[in-house]
């Protein structure tokens, strides 16, 4: 095995990129930029049923989204492809056809429907399922007689008996199987493609990839894949599980929680900041030294370690993530704010698609004054609201302000000195604002709050003077005249 650190990140192309995988592809990435290691990514597309034709171009298209860079995979090549499974399948082959002829896996005839019964079997008897080696030791006349009847086998490994595997495992520390809870477990299928357990062992000795790292859901297939690599008398690589994510109310997620979004691809979408998505997915059971929570990706590099992996599962805070964009946010630059905004305006009927000069002026300005409050670039459509209603629906606390005594002479006043602009910027709305605050005497909360309940609708919100310009000189004096 290779002494450089190599390590890989191996989805299968059934469908988007989880956030799941991602957090598995950063540390990865994370520990061998780290290290200064190689990263690769290799597709594990065996279970052909269940793959996806347009999934492996999306997960690569994810990753490099989050600025996950890889050394070596389907798309840039490297000494050690092909770096898709099914491309591998005679490579596979060899391997199985020495297991069988040293005697350490063998042909089953069981069919499925014998299996079943099977394990039925055993569970009546309250027993843990698990194949129970009938077929370990059949005769070449035996086999003749199975295969006439015109069954195809599958592939067993033969795991020995009244032993225990031990998992080091770099996060866990020492982990323990008895083999004889395993069974002797499938290799290869009928058709001849290999399983998982059986491809990504080979695949990760051929690659020599020196550390494993994965979620914790992966742990089960560690002692199989441990008892392969001595079957073998390969040098098994280090295997790093980590935590499981939960869902906010600390129950494991499953794909089907709909308490949280879970594919990389929506985040995109929605409109939230890559670099974000990374800072956050590099905390889910990863701790930096220090009580700082913001990195930037070659600060993380620089602090990576899996001795600060977590054993604990991670929690999933939906309202972190939105804080942690909004910190990004704040300080993107503003091209990039409204890159990120203007489609959902669009998207939601809000604005045009084919816009003029000055509309597109317009709406920059408008997702510019709510960058600092926005979390991500769809909430922009909920955030300006208000700028795209001709009428306002006052609510109680609304109400409240507008019932204060001093409200009438002040919109009146305000009324009046915005008719007689000619230019409606926000430093002619502050000078009108002033001039207010100079005929009718009032000031603080008694000038600002009924200006801004009576424009608006809101008792709070971005900039007045700037929000009051952008909702136009029309509209202003149509909102005060109705309320007066």
């Amino acid at each position: 095995m290779s002494k450089q650190v190599r390590v890989r990140f191996a989805p299968s192309p059934t469908g988007h990129l989880h956030i799941g995988g991602a957090r598995s592809a950063l540390f990865n990435y994370l520990f061998a930029r780290n290290q200064g290691g190689k990263f690769i990514v290799r597709i594990e597309d065996t279970d052909q049923a269940r793959n996806v034709e347009t999934a492996q171009e999306k997960l690569l298209e994810s990753m490099k989204w989050l600025g996950i860079e890889w050394d070596e995979s389907v798309d840039v090549g490297g000494e050690y492809g092909p770096y898709r499974c099914m491309d591998r399948i005679d490579i596979y082959k060899d391997y199985i056809e020495k297991l069988i002829e040293s005697g350490k896996a063998y042909y089953c005839y069981m069919t499925e429907e014998e299996s079943e019964k099977e394990r039925e079997e055993q569970l009546s008897r309250g027993e843990t399922p698990k194949y129970s080696g009938r077929d370990r030791h059949l005769t070449a006349e035996q086999r003749a007689a199975y295969e006439n009847e015109g069954r195809k086998p599958v592939v067993r490994f033969l795991v020995p008996e009244g032993q225990e595997v031990v998992v080091d495992d770099a996060i866990r520390g020492r982990v323990s199987f008895e083999t004889d809870g395993i069974g002797d477990f499938i290799i290869a299928r009928r058709d001849g493609i290999p399983m998982y357990n059986f491809a990504v062992v080979v695949d990760d000795h051929l690659m020599e990839i020196s550390h494993v790292i994965r979620g914790e859901e992966h742990l089960s297939n560690a002692p199989r894949q441990v008892l392969l690599y001595e079957a073998f008398g390969w040098e098994t690589p280090k295997f790093a599980h980590a935590s499981l994510i939960l869902n906010q109310d600390r129950q494991k997620m499953s794909k089907r929680d709909e308490s949280i979004i879970q594919f990389v691809e929506q985040y995109r979408d929605l409109g939230y900041l890559p670099d974000a998505l990374v800072n956050f997915l590099s905390l889910l059971g990863w701790s930096p030294v220090g009580e700082e929570e913001i990195f930037t990706k070659e600060e993380l590099i620089e602090q990576f370690s899996l001795e600060r992996v977590s054993k604990a599962p991670a929690v999933f805070d939906t309202q972190k993530l939105e804080w942690m964009n909004n910190q990004y946010m704040k300080k993107a630059n503003g091209d990039q704010v409204v890159e990120l905004a203007l489609p959902h305006l669009i998207s939601s009927g809000k604005l045009p698609v084919e816009m003029s000069e000055e509309q597109i002026a317009w709406a920059r300005d408008l997702i510019l004054l709510h960058q600092e409050k926005m979390s991500y670039g769809a909430e922009i459509v909920e955030l300006t609201e208000l700028f795209f209603k001709t009428e306002i629906d006052y609510n109680e606390e609304a109400k409240v302000v507008l019932a204060e005594e001093q409200v009438p002479a002040v919109i009146a006043e305000f009324k009046s000195q915005l008719e007689m602009l000619t230019s409606f910027t926000a430093d002619d709305i502050k000078a009108a604002t002033k001039a207010t605050q100079k005929a009718t005497g009032q000031k603080g909360k008694q000038l600002f709050m009924p200006i801004r309940v009576a424009t608006t609708g809101q008792t709070h919100g971005p900039d007045l003077p700037q929000a009051i310009s952008l909702l136009g000189k029309e509209i202003v004096l149509n909102r005060l005249q109705s309320l007066l």
